[in-house]
């Protein structure tokens, strides 16, 4: 990930772009696809390099994020069947962690545990891509809502000086990409994000994404 010095640039791209991507994401949806691919393009280039090559961060993170906007956007087909995969293993884990915690406590009803089967993400990562290129529009409405909604909660958080959330952007820490699991202490952060793509997807519902 990039250096902590540049986690405050980086951090207003997140709300940025997390706000297009709410409120605006299906009628905006390549420019949106473009902005996703550059930041996963960033973090996935910039993670390849070693934390004390600054300079070589950097420009990983550059060509990587313009790789990963390219792709995206001339994949758009792709990019909405990746979409649909990711919200179907997304849910698929959110399931798993709820209805098969091993407390059996608060944070879920009882069960096996541990992490949510491979077979299990998979079938729900198809299942979930087969459903986002037959139901396009409400896929892309939702996806990008929810997404859009995690970006600019972390970065808003990132801006307003939480110290957890600086140092997860600026490591690429894993709860920064996973909204199900987020840091310990932050179990509000999951409310906040579903409360926040709620609104996106009604937004876009009733306004952004109606055809003029």
């Amino acid at each position: 990930m990039l250096p902590a010095s540049y986690a405050m640039p980086f951090a207003i791209v997140l709300v940025l772009g997390g706000a297009i991507a709410c409120f605006a994401g299906y009628r905006l949806f390549r420019i949106v696809l473009a902005v996703y691919g550059l930041i996963l393009g960033a973090m996935i280039a910039s993670s390849l390099m070693a934390a004390s090559n600054a300079v070589g961060m950097i420009i990983a993170a550059v060509v990587g994020g313009i790789v990963g906007a390219l792709i995206l956007v001339f994949a758009y087909f792709i990019g909405i069947a990746l979409i649909g995969a990711g919200l179907g293993a997304l849910c698929a884990s959110a399931l798993w962690g709820l209805f098969h915690s091993g407390s059996g406590g608060p944070g879920g009803l009882g069960g096996l545990g541990g992490d949510t089967p491979w077979q299990i993400a998979v079938g729900a990562a198809v299942v979930g891509a087969i459903t986002a290129m037959v139901l396009q529009r409400y896929v892309i409405i939702v996806s990008t809502a929810f997404a859009g909604a995690w970006t600019l909660l972390i970065g808003t958080m990132t801006i307003a000086g939480d110290r957890a959330t600086t140092r997860a952007v600026s490591a690429a820490d894993v709860w920064i990409f996973y909204p199900i699991s987020p840091a310990p202490g932050k179990w509000w952060v999951t409310f906040v994000w579903v409360a926040l793509g709620l609104v996106g997807t009604g937004v876009q519902l009733a306004i952004t994404s109606r055809k003029k």
